[in-house]
C-alpha cells in the first residue's frame, strides 16, 4: 500500500514514522495543490480546524474530497501526536475514532491498526464535522491535568 502523508507536523510526520512511509485546516487547499497524482486516491484527513476552516465545505474532510476527489475518511485528529511512541507499551491498544466514506472504510481502518490503534467508526463521512468539532472536549480533558491521553471505547467484556 503506498500512503502519502501531507505535512510533517506532529500529526503527520508522527503517523508517517509510524507507518514508515499534517497540515492546519485552513491550508488544506494550499498543501494539496502542489502535490499531484493524487486525484481519485483514498484519502484520510487528520485536520483539525485550529487556524480557521472554509465554511463553503461541512468539514475539513469534505473539502479535502473536493480537492482529490476519491474516497475520504476523517481520523486521527482526536489522538496526541506527541506520545505516538507510547502506543506500543499501553495494556490494551488504544481507540481511535474515524469517519469514513465506504470506500474508504477498509483503508482507514488497516492504517488505524497500523498505527497501533483499534478502529472505532462513528459512521460515514457526514459525521466528519462531529469529530473535528470533538476537539474541543479532547483539548478541555487533557489542560483540566490529565495531559495528553489515550482514549478506548470497547462494548462490555472487551475491555
Amino acid at each position: 500500500m503506498k500512503i502519502t502523508v501531507i505535512g510533517r507536523g506532529n500529526v503527520g510526520g508522527g503517523l508517517a514514522r509510524r507507518w514508515r512511509a499534517a497540515v492546519p485546516g485552513a491550508e488544506i487547499g494550499n498543501a494539496l495543490a502542489r502535490v499531484t497524482g493524487l486525484h481519485g486516491k483514498v484519502t484520510i484527513d487528520a485536520t483539525n480546524a485550529f487556524g480557521g476552516r472554509n465554511e463553503e465545505f461541512e468539514s475539513l474532510a469534505h473539502w479535502v474530497k473536493s480537492i482529490v476527489g476519491g474516497p475520504t475518511a476523517k481520523s486521527f485528529n482526536l489522538n496526541f501526536a506527541r506520545i505516538y511512541d507510547k502506543i506500543d507499551e499501553q495494556r490494551a491498544r488504544p481507540g481511535n475514532l474515524y469517519a469514513a466514506e465506504d470506500e474508504a472504510r477498509d483503508v482507514a481502518e488497516q492504517l488505524i491498526r497500523d498505527a497501533g490503534y483499534d478502529p472505532v467508526s462513528v459512521g460515514g463521512l457526514d459525521k466528519a464535522r462531529t469529530l473535528e468539532d470533538a476537539l474541543g472536549l479532547v483539548v478541555a480533558v487533557n489542560q483540566a491535568g490529565l495531559g495528553p491521553y489515550f482514549y478506548r471505547f470497547a462494548q462490555p467484556g472487551n475491555l
